[in-house]
């Protein structure tokens, strides 16, 4: 059952890839350009395939929830793929309601490099920590999930909105920030590239250290790095050979292992982008300009605006309201200022001055895309900062 999910998995990841071609079709298409990307051709077609790997991957977190005895939500690898799925079930519903194909055109590329994204940390099937084993697991976790899912759709909107509104020919800081975003982006695609690279040379570094009660950590409780080691745990003895020295060391209340990833992930993705830069000699926004030559700017920003509306309440109910029930029932108190409620909680009054903002004070176009650039950067590094070197209560993964 497990090698079934496996595959569904898989599946659902090369349908999406090749969606993406077709819905690249779909709006380059100059005798249907006008139409909605359903009414020809190759969007039928793109909005099939994204179908089809929609219900794949549903079918793999069925088949790994039968494996497992439990939701598939317990560690990075279940709950980003989940989150990539939602993702993708999100795009579908906006898609049929606005059937514009340039949206799957930017939505998908993101599924797809959260579900890779995903597949760069362990698989394996492990029993529920005490504290997990509640059907709270399934209310909490998916809500949280969905309602940030749709939030993101808000993201891609934006996105596209800023690239066909920004002139790309000119140096400010729209351009610079926009440059920004599309390096973060980059970096995701580093990561994926570098731990592929050093995962297939069996690269390993082995350090002993001391953790925040004092205790040192060795045996079966070393630091096993599996990228070069530029970031050492808490007075970290290397006690295997290896290439790469540390730079520096850490609190032990980091976690200087996931720190060490998403140091290595920049790096990466620095030599990629300029790698991009110094072959197409211009802006990656400029590059992707013209993918957003037919739609209609208002358009695109609506749906970046209805997707915060829709998705800020299942938000609100999953990350907050569900969460702090089942926080009352496993730490017997409703709040504990860990890193991952405080960062939820951000997150939900971010999107909260998104909507008063937009509805009060009418901040439309330009504005209002910003605010869905942010919220999206605000997700992910609750997602992946706060996840990977925060330690705190939520640190299941």
């Amino acid at each position: 059952m497990v090698e079934l999910s496996g595959h569904l998995l898989f599946i659902s990841f090369i349908c999406y890839l090749i969606a993406v071609g077709f819905f690249g079709g779909a709006i380059r298409s100059p005798s249907t350009s006008h139409l909605p990307s359903t009414y020809n051709r190759p969007g039928t077609i793109a909005m099939f395939i994204t179908l089809f790997g929609f219900f794949a991957q549903l079918g793999y977190f069925i088949t790994r929830w039968i494996a497992s005895d439990h939701a598939p939500l317990s560690n990075l690898f279940e709950f980003m793929t989940f989150f990539g799925m939602m993702l993708v079930g999100a795009f579908i519903l906006l898609f049929m309601i606005y059937r514009t194909a340039v949206l799957g055109l930017f939505t998908l590329p993101i599924a797809l490099l959260i579900i890779a994204y995903a597949n760069m940390f362990p698989k394996d099937i492990n029993p529920l920590v005490p504290s997990l084993r509640s059907y709270w697991l399934q209310i909490h976790v998916t809500t949280a999930a969905i309602g940030e899912a749709i939030l993101s759709i808000s993201f891609a909107a934006s996105l596209i909105y800023l690239i066909k509104t920004i002139d790309q020919t000119k140096r400010n800081k729209q351009t610079w920030w926009m440059e920004f975003v599309m390096f973060c982006l980059i970096c995701i695609v580093g990561f994926i590239a570098c731990s592929t690279v050093f995962a297939l040379t069996g690269y390993t570094s082995t350090f002993k250290w001391i953790d925040k009660h004092g205790i040192e950590q060795k045996g079966d409780h070393v630091l096993v790095y599996h990228l070069p080691a530029v970031i050492a745990p808490h007075q970290g003895e290397l006690v295997t050979a290896a290439p790469f020295k540390p730079v520096i060391a850490v609190s032990p209340y980091i976690n200087a292992n996931k720190l060490n990833t998403v140091i290595c992930s920049i790096i990466s993705g620095m030599i990629i982008y300029w790698f991009i830069r110094l072959i197409a000699r211009k802006r990656i926004g400029a590059l992707l300009k013209p993918l957003t030559k037919h739609i209609h700017a208002d358009l695109i920003n609506e749906i970046s605006y209805r997707s915060v509306l829709i998705g800020f309440p299942i938000f609100t109910l999953g990350a907050l309201i569900f969460a702090m029930i089942w926080a009352q029932i496993a730490w017997t108190k409703y709040w504990s200022w860990d890193p991952k409620e405080d960062w939820a909680l951000i997150t939900w009054l971010f999107y909260a001055v998104f909507l008063h903002l937009r509805l009060s004070r009418g901040w439309q176009g330009e504005k209002s895309a910003w605010l869905g650039v942010i919220g999206f950067a605000i997700i992910m590094f609750n997602l992946m900062i706060v996840n990977l070197v925060i330690v705190g209560l939520h640190s299941y993964a």
